[in-house]
């Protein structure tokens, strides 16, 4: 069996995709980039990378019980990230919920030769790829999301396209 690329993330339902269109368009609208689908968009969790096909049900059950409780975001501007070159929304918070699912999505791949990432956790948004740089723009109604779940999500790349869905056991 082949190898799946995959990462955990907070999944937008429908109804959030419209609520970040309208808060994110008017500011994107000004960002010279490749616009991020907006059914792609997430935030992600924990990146897990290349796995095998055949262990993705022991990767699902060694978090399943996991309980993020509810985890909420606000996002109040589009940001300009240099080394990856992308626009995206990010909160300046990190509340304490998220930083426990975090540190526990870490905890349970531990045993699947997944380490903890180094770097300090940034919950975000990409909403554009290879952008431009361009000054922090303030959304003109700020937004707030709300999660009570998590989903693993699989990379699946197709004449150059990227698309991001989750796994479904």
């Amino acid at each position: 069996m082949a190898d799946r690329k995959l990462f955990y993330a907070l999944w937008p339902s429908p109804r959030q995709l419209d609520l970040l269109r309208d808060a994110i368009n008017p500011a994107l609208s000004t960002v010279e980039g490749q616009p991020v689908g907006r059914n792609n968009w997430h935030v992600t969790l924990v990146y897990i990378g290349d796995f095998p096909e055949e262990r993705i049900p022991a990767l699902m059950a060694a978090v399943d019980t996991i309980d993020p409780g509810e985890i909420r975001l606000r996002f109040d501007s589009l940001t300009f990230w240099q080394k990856p070159k992308i626009a995206c929304v990010h909160t300046k918070m990190v509340p304490p919920e998220l930083e426990r699912l975090v540190a526990a999505l870490h905890q349970a791949l531990i045993p699947f030769g997944i380490e903890p990432d180094e770097r300090v956790y940034r919950p975000h948004i990409t909403v554009s790829r290879k952008v431009r740089a361009f000054q922090e723009v303030r959304l003109a109604r700020p937004i707030e999301l709300q999660w009570s779940g998590f989903e693993l999500i699989e990379t699946i790349s197709y004449r150059g396209e990227v698309q991001y869905r989750p796994v479904k056991q």
